[in-house]
């Protein structure tokens, strides 16, 4: 089985703050991208070249669901983080075929949910609970059923690294070698859970975390 980055999630107070701070520390422009029916929420996209960057936040014009959205944006915990700003706070891997990652994993990555948005459909592992994963050190899966919107991001930035930061590097470490992870490089640390992107954007490089 091969698995691959797929995307970053930066998640937001709110869309517009989200997507402003995150031109300003790039000096590129995002792309729209749309609405989660499911979750109540909605996005920006930056191509990565093969892969992009969102920048997620609640939808205030959408009803509110009636079970936890993803990425613990319903958390009083990740409230009260993002009024201190956007954060880097979740990866994403592809796999090609949901069924055998999650059976194969040693980690509980949640329930694979199908979802779409506009022409896109895809298959998402998400926590019952809508929590993040080993508190977002360890990646949701997803499987894409259309192409992925990658492929007409362009590359407006290319990522360099990602590190993600975790009390137990060896639990992580086990459950990327099960899966196959490959590609973009990886650094584990330990320490409290954060994770942090380098990218290269005109010639600059930019940590984000």
């Amino acid at each position: 089985m091969t698995v691959h980055l797929d995307h970053l999630v930066i998640a937001a107070a709110d869309l517009e703050s989200g997507r402003a701070w995150l031109e300003d520390q790039l000096g590129v422009k995002m792309q729209p991208g749309g609405e989660h029916a499911r979750f109540g929420t909605h996005n920006a996209l930056l191509g990565l070249g093969g892969n992009y960057l969102e920048v997620i936040a609640v939808n205030p014009a959408a009803p509110a669901p009636a079970y936890p959205r993803w990425f613990g944006l319903d958390t009083p915990d990740m409230q009260e983080r993002l009024r201190a700003g956007p954060a880097l706070i979740h990866w994403v891997v592809t796999v090609q075929n949901m069924g055998g990652a999650l059976s194969i994993s040693p980690e509980d990555h949640g329930e694979a949910l199908a979802l779409s948005r506009g022409n896109n459909r895809w298959q998402l592992s998400v926590p019952t609970d809508g929590s993040l994963p080993m508190g977002g050190a360890l990646p949701s899966l997803i499987e894409w059923e259309s192409v992925s919107p990658a492929i007409n991001l362009g590359s407006a930035a290319v990522l360099e690294r990602l590190t993600l930061t975790t009390p137990d590097p060896a639990r992580l470490n086990a459950a990327l070698e099960a899966l196959g992870f490959t590609g973009t490089p990886i650094q584990i640390e330990t320490g409290p859970t954060r994770l942090q992107a380098t990218l290269k954007v005109n010639g600059r490089e930019i940590r984000l975390g």
